[in-house]
């Protein structure tokens, strides 16, 4: 039997969180092995219990609960052969551009030696900070690739540029890079 392509799916606290379990879901029913690595702040949004259920494998959200001697971070960052994060708030890109791995997504994308797929979403005026502009050179430049974000409605009123792409072509991007 052909092993099932690993994913980590990293889920960070903006508003579009929603939206990843949808993906989770797509990924599962498409033959790939998910594993959900949640920030606390997208834990303040949505369930881990919902990715446990979608994944059908345990989500890490804590770097000191592991089943097990392997450290969960290195262990899952050594089977999976793509880490998606969507969403991706300013505050994760941030993190990633300067090497701070300070919760379980940060220091597993840190750990991480494949292709990465970042979706940001965030406030159209926080994704058109210098701040955020600069930590996207910095990991366009390193091969982080982005997908996103989208123009349209926003959580916080007006549109603008900031929406998380949707899961389909989410999907067809994922396709690419790691193929069932």
């Amino acid at each position: 039997m052909k092993e099932k392509p690993c994913i980590i799916l990293g889920v960070t606290g903006g508003i579009a969180c929603y939206k990843s379990a949808d993906l989770c879901s797509k990924l599962t029913g498409e033959g790939y092995d998910v594993f959900v690595v949640m920030t606390e702040n997208a834990r303040r949004l949505i369930s881990d219990r919902i990715f446990f259920t979608l994944s059908q494998n345990p989500v890490l959200t804590d770097l000191f609960e592991t089943p097990d001697w392997r450290p969960g971070h290195v262990d899952l960052a050594s089977r999976a052969g793509l880490l998606v994060t969507a969403p991706a708030t300013a505050n994760f890109l941030g993190k990633l551009a300067n090497g701070i791995a300070d919760d379980a997504l940060s220091t597993v994308a840190l750990t991480f030696r494949g292709p990465m797929l970042v979706a940001p979403a965030m406030n159209s005026m926080m994704w058109e900070s210098p701040a955020v502009q600069a930590n996207l050179a910095v990991l366009k430049e390193r091969g982080v690739r982005f997908i996103g974000p989208d123009e349209g409605k926003l959580a916080c009123g007006p549109g603008g540029r900031g929406r998380m792409t949707d899961v389909p072509l989410l999907l067809e991007a994922i396709r690419k890079l790691l193929p069932v």
